[in-house]
């Protein structure tokens, strides 16, 4: 039987940098075949030649046996192939339906189309276990739903091949279960997955085979039955992983960051935030762990000054800072970072990077006001020297502060927006999702600077909905249901049963 997919040593180059080097794996039919390594492996680009985005420079792509040249993402999709991305492609203000027909409406009469691809839309969703309303509204649907409907995009579409680009990086647990029940799914139904993930105990619960990445190379494929969270973590980043990092003594000091009561309600008076309060001291790290939606990200940005709360107080340093009482937020974030409060937003293309500046552009911004200026304008040439010693510092790849940051991997944007928030030396350092959509060499060295920065006394505020992640950073957890706060431990404290309890609202243990 021949391979779904066969890659023949696929070479790709952009400028100075090899994106891909004589690639060469197969994909078994009716398997789900995963594809692991660093930010900045290759592993996108491979996607994107097989889903017609880019051209190889060298080798050849067999689909079933057959060799394919791939122009664009048209004729992908006529070859059964289909995307997925870490970025979801839908317009939020149109519904799931429309979404599916956009630029296939074939014709002015969308009328009887509609009713036909609905029809179709629902048979799909009931098939395969998706519970997608084709007349809800993208907006008004959860992260993990949304997926589902570029899920149900691609299956209408007759997708037998189906590229998953790290699929998981948004979703709570609950939401990572659903979608694995769908992809097992496709499986039994014979279709065949191509899954890009970072998460490599995802990757052995629900792959067969699982090929590894390294500087655009192909370091090992393996059936992943015979293989090991271990093995695999070493073959991506060619050393093993340091899971236990050392770190000083728990030796708090004064009080940086004191929340008194805060409240926050929405334009419909419904209470988002309610009863808010804690503290946190010069070197410690206090994690604050839920499931995406309960309030920790409208508390980031209160604490950053991107939003007004509707009530309550805080002080940084002993000084009451106005999150609330005023007519707007205009101008907080900017007083805020001036005074030492650094931010790690939870969505770093919404709020951490502009995506069509380059990196040495980003490598400051948010901190124009605080560079060093020539003649009273910005001095390019000591930026551009410190943006090269934060990019090896970090190990951004390619490090090249010209290029636009739009084109790093998800990870390396990561890396970027980190290094310039550490580079500010803050006394107080928000951190949302640090890690996410970022491989395990880059875990580690992100865990690594954050808690180099705690034992050199920065206080931390981290929101996190890996578990894991908490357990190996927290000095104290902060646990978050419903916009309250249920519970709170010591890092000794930890017990993974019991935070899933708090994390549902139930105060008592």
């Amino acid at each position: 039987m021949h391979a779904a997919v066969e890659f023949q040593h696929i070479s790709k180059r952009f400028g100075a940098v090899q994106a891909n080097r004589d690639v060469s794996f197969a994909v078994a039919p009716g398997s789900i075949h995963g594809v692991i390594g660093e930010n900045g492996a290759g592993k996108s680009t491979l996607m994107s030649i097989l889903y017609g985005y880019y051209h190889a420079d060298e080798g050849q792509l067999l689909i079933h046996g057959q060799a394919q040249k791939i122009r664009n993402s048209q004729q992908a999709i006529q070859l059964g192939i289909g995307m997925v991305h870490q970025h979801f492609m839908l317009v939020e203000n149109m519904t799931v339906l429309d979404n599916v027909m956009l630029g296939s409406e074939g014709g002015f009469r969308l009328a009887p189309k509609r009713s036909l691809v609905e029809a179709k839309l629902r048979e799909i969703s009931q098939r395969y276990a998706l519970d997608v309303d084709p007349l809800a509204r993208i907006e008004d649907l959860s992260v993990g739903v949304q997926q589902r409907v570029e899920i149900l995009k691609q299956i209408y579409r007759s997708a037998n091949i189906l590229i998953l680009d790290e699929p998981t990086a948004v979703l709570t647990v609950q939401e990572t279960a659903s979608l694995f029940d769908v992809l097992r799914l496709f499986k039994a139904q014979g279709k065949t997955i191509l899954l890009i993930s970072h998460k490599l105990q995802e990757i052995l619960d629900i792959t067969d085979e699982v090929t590894v990445m390294r500087a655009g190379a192909v370091v090992g494929s393996l059936h992943t039955a015979n293989t090991s969270k271990e093995e695999l973590a070493t073959l991506m980043v060619g050393r093993p992983i340091e899971t236990h990092l050392p770190r000083a003594p728990y030796a708090p000091g004064a009080t940086v960051l004191e929340v008194r009561d805060l409240q926050l309600r929405n334009q419909q008076q419904l209470s988002l935030l309610k009863d808010i309060n804690f503290s946190i001291r010069a070197g410690e790290i206090v994690a604050i762990a839920g499931v995406s939606g309960n309030g920790q990200s409208e508390l980031l940005e209160i604490i950053s000054g991107m939003r007004l709360a509707s009530a309550g107080s805080m002080h940084f340093l002993g000084k009451e800072l106005p999150v609330a009482h005023r007519k707007d937020a205009d101008g907080l974030p900017a007083e805020f970072r001036a005074l030492g409060i650094a931010h790690v937003p939870e969505d770093r293309l919404r709020d951490g990077v502009i995506k069509n500046f380059s990196v040495m552009m980003n490598s400051f911004l948010g901190y124009q006001n605080q560079v060093k200026k020539r003649f009273g304008l910005l001095d390019f040439s000591s930026i551009l020297k410190n943006c090269r010693a934060l990019l090896t510092q970090f190990d951004v790849r390619p490090a090249d502060p010209d290029l636009r940051i739009g084109l790093l991997s998800g990870g390396n944007q990561q890396k970027v927006v980190i290094a310039r928030e550490i580079a500010a030396q803050p006394k107080l350092m928000l951190v949302g999702q640090p890690t996410r959509g970022v491989d395990i060499g880059t875990i580690e060295t992100i865990h690594a600077q954050l808690l180099a920065m705690r034992d050199a006394g920065v206080a931390i505020l981290l929101v996190s909905v890996e578990l894991e992640e908490v357990r190996a950073l927290a000095d104290r957890i902060l646990v978050i249901s419903g916009g309250c706060i249920t519970g709170e431990l010591k890092a000794e404290e930890f017990d993974a049963t019991r935070i899933g309890l708090l994390m549902g609202g139930l105060h008592k243990s």
